[in-house]
């Protein structure tokens, strides 16, 4: 299928991760050509190669962090797909310190906004662009330990719903994907620690969290980042021209709501 976006230009940010990874290699399949960021400049680099990329290793945690990646890549881009994020501090909402706090924020959601300010005007200028955002199956459906990332991840929603309500006649769609427990080495990260915890094996470990605390992912099993990939290829292209605005969900049924 044509996806009508070869030659395009795409800024992937958090691009070593599972889903980052795999939407490269669609992208890049599609004749998009590329231009990758992520903390790690070894991984980013292999990457790169790849396709032939271009890239720049950036730590989008702060101020400075976003316009040293703005000012390697520029901002001539018709595409951007935004997959940095961390779980952070997990725990007693009430308890969670002011560090924990701002590390989910500053990456997961002000990550977005002070890259946005930067890479989204000149796609309104040229009447054409696309933006993904990743959020996640907490913005509908939050889990009490993970109250950072929820708050993080439903900030993150909000923003893009308003730049797409105020720039999406001018061309500029925006809009999000929100996997649910996808196969990525954060939620490898996950696993392992469960298993540790519990003494049993990273299988059984996975098992039990999908029965005791996913009960509604009527799939019974991790998501493949390229599962994600594929709504978000989608989502970036000339057929996905009348979504704007939206939250896709790619969660396997988690979210029991027929909400968001």
């Amino acid at each position: 299928m044509d996806l009508k976006i070869k030659n395009r230009k795409a800024l992937i940010t958090g691009a070593t991760g599972g889903i980052g990874r795999h939407t490269c290699a669609m992208l890049d399949a599609e004749g998009v050509s590329l231009f990758l960021s992520d903390t790690d400049e070894e991984a980013l680099a292999e990457l790169a190669g790849e396709y032939g990329a271009q890239y720049a290793a950036s730590d989008l945690s702060s101020k400075d962090g976003c316009e040293s990646l703005v000012e390697a890549a520029g901002t001539d881009f018709d595409i951007w797909v935004h997959a940095t994020g961390v779980t952070g501090g997990k725990g007693d909402p009430l308890a969670m310190s002011e560090e924990e706090w701002a590390d989910a924020i500053n990456i997961d959601f002000l990550s977005a906004v002070r890259l946005a300010r930067h890479i989204c005007p000149p796609m309104t200028d040229r009447g054409w662009g696309r933006v993904v955002f990743i959020t996640s199956e907490n913005v509908a459906q939050p889990y009490p330990d993970e109250t950072v990332y929820n708050s993080a991840k439903s900030a993150l929603l909000s923003f893009a719903k308003s730049v797409a309500m105020q720039h999406s006649g001018s061309g500029l769609l925006v809009n999000c994907v929100a996997p649910a427990f996808i196969e990525t080495p954060m939620t490898d990260g996950m696993m392992e620690k469960r298993s540790k915890e519990k003494d049993c094996s990273f299988d059984e470990a996975v098992e039990s969290f999908l029965e005791e605390q996913r009960p509604y992912l009527v799939m019974k099993r991790r998501g493949k980042p390229e599962e994600v990939a594929a709504v978000i290829t989608m989502l970036c292209s000339e057929l996905a021209s009348f979504v704007t605005g939206a939250n896709w969900r790619v969660d396997g049924g988690a979210v029991g709501s027929i909400n968001v």
